[in-house]
């Protein structure tokens, strides 16, 4: 059986260890996350309300095209209800964008450490990445612009960043947006976006009427905490939206997904609570790696990614023996580690199992 040619060395995407394996592995009573940016505040009451609600419903199919979703999240916007499609994640939005407009031979361009899964999708329709180095951590977008060439389908912005956390500024991004060719699709994945309290950042669904080569990408599974349920979804033109629910499977996200991710839009004082919390746990953490001489990438999101001086895997490995799960492994900063923003007790035993991991003596808690 021959696959295509361009997948046989794809990388298996590595999601954060399972607090389950670790403590089965280590043989440790009490793990704590902090590798996969998930909320550690759990989801909204309300949508564990709506969750339950709909387990008497489980023997019938979703709504496709997840309407009464769908016309909430329009009115939430200030969009159109034929502006937005859904996915089992933004994974997925991605999956079926790559899908929809890649021929082998396009060219595709992002930069050198971002979310993984844009160049994998790339690569597995036959598209052609180039990526442009960050600079100190942010997107080089004079630089990306610089690449464009007549090949060019779609250039990803990751905003904030991830892993480095870092955004781009409204009035660069607008400067860009000018300057990119109007058959080029630009997407402007915002997973983030509602942790973010710098003034300078720019809603990006705003900027749609203004550019119709703009897709925004965006998620239930970070501040909303839903990201067991795999629900996120994409917002761009009517006529970009049709072209990528050609390619879309028709259940793809589940009548519990969608009645959840319904209650917890609803309830934006939970999601603006947990903004504060994330914020003030941003504070706590760069001031305890001030203390420890580190240096980390401004934050705008719900993790941080800081130097740890050493190679990251070690540190890793001793904070894991520690019951301390964070990630590691990234091509280009190989001392560096992202770590999630806990709670308050969380962060405190990050840093004292850090400070161990630093002196070199991890050992199990």
């Amino acid at each position: 059986m021959n696959p295509k040619p361009n997948i046989v060395d794809l990388p298996v995407y590595k999601p954060g260890k399972p607090i389950e394996e670790v403590k089965k592995e280590l043989g440790l009573s009490e793990v704590i996350k902090l590798a996969s940016n998930e909320n550690p505040y759990g989801s909204s009451p309300s949508a564990k309300a709506a969750i339950l609600a709909e387990l008497d419903n489980l023997f019938l199919y979703p709504d496709g095209s997840a309407a009464e979703l769908t016309a909430a999240l329009a009115a939430h916007l200030n969009v159109k209800p034929d502006q937005i499609i859904f996915g089992c994640g933004s994974d997925e939005i991605i999956a079926l964008i790559a899908r929809a407009f890649f021929l082998p031979g396009d060219e595709t361009i992002m930069a050198d450490q971002t979310f993984s899964v844009y160049k994998s999708n790339a690569d597995i329709e036959g598209a052609v990445t180039i990526e442009v180095p960050l600079a100190e951590g942010t997107h080089d977008l004079k630089a990306m612009l610089a690449r464009v060439t007549d090949r060019t389908k779609i250039i990803w912005i990751c905003n904030p960043n991830n892993p480095t956390g870092t955004i781009v500024p409204e009035d660069a991004l607008v400067t860009f947006l000018d300057s990119v060719p109007s058959q080029v699709m630009v997407v402007l994945d915002e997973a983030y976006c509602e942790y973010v309290t710098d003034l300078s950042y720019s809603d990006g669904v705003k900027l749609l009427e203004r550019y119709p080569n703009l897709v925004i990408l965006r998620t239930f599974s970070k501040i909303y905490g839903l990201a067991a349920l795999r629900i996120g979804y994409g917002v761009a033109s009517p006529q970009i939206i049709t072209l990528i629910n050609q390619v879309r499977e028709p259940f793809n996200t589940t009548r519990i997904s969608q009645a959840a991710a319904l209650a917890a839009l609803q309830d934006q004082e939970y999601v603006q609570e947990c903004r504060r919390l994330n914020s003030a746990g941003i504070v706590q953490l760069q001031a305890e790696f001030k203390r420890l001489g580190l240096e980390a990438f401004p934050a705008h999101g719900n993790f941080i990614m800081v130097d740890v001086r050493k190679s990251a895997f070690e540190v890793f490995d001793s904070l894991l023996k520690q019951g301390i799960i964070v990630r590691a492994g990234h091509r280009l900063y190989p001392t560096y580690i992202r770590v999630t923003v806990g709670s308050t007790e969380q962060n405190k035993a990050f840093v004292a199992a850090l400070e161990l991991a630093l002196a070199g003596q991890g050992v199990q808690a």
